[in-house]
């Protein structure tokens, strides 16, 4: 093989191999699956609860949903009555965020096609965690934490209950997926 020829196979490969790490970047595998995957930018129009509400984003109302935490749930029917502490949850998420313009941070759609975003706040903190932190929601661990993309949440959490704020007044509050399943599908509340 001559010199040139050597040096251009070379370059070839190399190429190559740089090429096949920019796909990585384009199609990210499951260590970078908690990384955000695109923002979103809206003004928000309605507060459904303590974790979800509505924007407007380009003309289009979008349901989203905050990442990594769960709050209250709200009363939905007669079958499926709210928990103690939901419209106060509501009623704090709506003083962050209601008619202000946000850009969230979103990882995905979920089954119900709501947005899962982390909500950045002008002072550093997001809305999620500002929501755990006053008491206000859980650090989502259903699942053994299947939900959970943000590490800080079960340390504000537990500051939150040893200073007995928002729903850790309760002595036991009951946290929202054994609220739907125990209450909504069993009917045992």
């Amino acid at each position: 093989m001559s010199h040139h020829r050597g040096r251009w196979l070379l370059t070839a490969i190399a190429l190559a191999v740089a090429g096949l790490g920019s796909l990585g970047a384009l199609n990210p595998g499951p260590a970078a699956a908690d990384e955000v995957r695109y923002t979103l930018a809206g003004r928000v129009v309605q507060v459904a609860d303590g974790d979800t509400f509505t924007i407007l984003a380009e003309g289009k109302q979008r349901r989203i949903r905050m990442a990594s935490i769960d709050a209250p749930e709200v009363k939905k029917d007669q079958q499926r009555p709210g928990q103690p502490f939901a419209q106060a949850s509501k009623d704090a998420l709506a003083k962050l965020i209601a008619g202000k313009t946000l850009t969230l941070h979103c990882f995905e759609k979920d089954r119900y096609e709501r947005y899962v975003c982390d909500v950045p706040l002008d002072d550093g903190m997001t809305a999620n965690q500002k929501q755990v932190a006053d008491g206000m929601a859980w650090a989502n661990m259903e699942g053994r934490g299947k939900f959970m993309r943000d590490p800080e949440l079960p340390g504000l959490e537990d500051q939150a209950r040893r200073s007995r704020i928002g729903l850790w007044r309760d002595a036991d509050p009951v946290r929202p997926w054994a609220w739907r399943y125990q209450c909504w599908q069993k009917q045992q509340c």
